[in-house]
């Protein structure tokens, strides 16, 4: 899908021209992924310099964009030769490469901002991209269930459903996907490993994948048979999923993230599991599995309509068990609804 936010950051930042190299704001700018190239927006338009290796993509995919595709020539000096200030997202620069253009004696601005505010607001091309990736997610999780086998490993696992999640579509994982049995579900991001499952497991899997660069987030906790050793799991498992519908059904536009992390963290507290949630309640999502907005108990940032986000309550015992429900939602005519939508219900296989 042919994407152009170029014109979107260049009339927020104050600067005679706006120079994008790294690789998620390239991406969010013009829709495509390569591992190298500028992206250079002025008062005459935006033009995307890359190298031989994506010249001819590039301009088939920008060929109805406006958004001119030309070839490097290697020279930051000379590409930017007709500018006195150029802006750069700064908090993204590294040191030596900020270097290049101070030597150049240019007025350097900062662009971060621009981008932050831009990017937490969904465009429609935008979220029928995340809906696409969390639909494939969905499917792919769903078919999951009927191939899981006693004795399989973690990684086993792991690679079924990202194979699923690719053959439904998907052009990739939005992370690491988090696969854990029983007594690994403890640890909030555990690292996927070789430990084998086992009738009566508690299986905890975080997962996304990616489609048209945009990103889903996901995660559901089951259990591998009911061995009736699980009293104490079945309970906390019924909190946190109250919690979960608690926050959606709570969060409306307006919303300061910190009051839609204590919507579940508050709910939590009746049963006094609140000191088991670790973590913030979610994290923006899109071009980056973490982004704008933070909804998490130092967040004053407020939600508002075409944010995507994550609800995901979670408890962890240590060296027992862990419980998280996450669904990938956003805020739609100013309520919140879940773009993940396979069963939340406590599920025995």
């Amino acid at each position: 899908m042919a994407i152009n936010n170029t014109d979107k950051i260049y009339k927020s930042v104050s600067a005679q021209g706006v120079l994008t190299e790294q690789h998620d704001l390239r991406q969010y700018l013009t829709g495509l992924s390569t591992s190298f190239g500028y992206v250079l927006s002025d008062g005459d338009g935006t033009t995307f310099y890359t190298d031989p290796r994506y010249l001819e993509m590039a301009e088939n995919v920008l060929a109805k964009t406006g958004i001119k595709v030309k070839l490097y020539e290697g020279s930051l000096e000379k590409l930017l030769k007709p500018y006195r200030e150029i802006a750069i997202p700064l908090s993204r620069t590294l040191y030596n490469d900020w270097r290049k253009f101070a030597d150049l004696n240019l007025k350097i601005v900062d662009s971060t901002q621009a981008f932050e505010a831009a990017m937490e607001i969904k465009e429609d091309e935008e979220i029928a991209l995340i809906k696409k990736a969390c639909d494939i997610a969905d499917r792919a999780f769903v078919e999951l269930l009927g191939r899981l086998k006693e004795g399989m490993s973690e990684n086993e696992l792991a690679a079924e459903l990202e194979y699923l999640m690719r053959t439904y579509g998907a052009s990739g994982t939005s992370f690491d996907t988090i696969v854990a049995f029983g007594e690994n579900s403890s640890v909030p991001h555990h690292e996927t490993g070789f430990r084998k499952l086992k009738y009566g497991d508690i299986i905890l899997i975080d997962f996304g994948c990616k489609y048209g660069g945009y990103c889903s987030d996901c995660t559901r906790t089951f259990l591998f048979g009911d061995d009736g050793k699980h009293e104490e799991f079945k309970e906390a498992y019924k909190h946190v999923l109250a919690a979960h519908f608690a926050a959606k059904e709570q969060i409306v536009e307006g919303v300061k993230g910190r009051q839609a992390d204590a919507f579940a963290r508050d709910y939590l507290r009746n049963y006094n599991l609140d000191k088991y949630f670790t973590h913030s309640l979610g994290h923006g999502i899109g071009i980056n599995i973490h982004e704008r907005p933070f909804i998490s108990p130092k967040s004053y940032e407020e939600l508002k309509n075409n944010m995507v986000f994550s609800d995901e309550p979670g408890v962890y015992f240590a060296g027992k068990f862990g419980i998280r429900i996450e669904d990938t939602v956003m805020l739609e005519d100013g309520h919140t609804v879940s773009l993940t939508d396979s069963d939340k219900k406590l599920t025995v296989l």
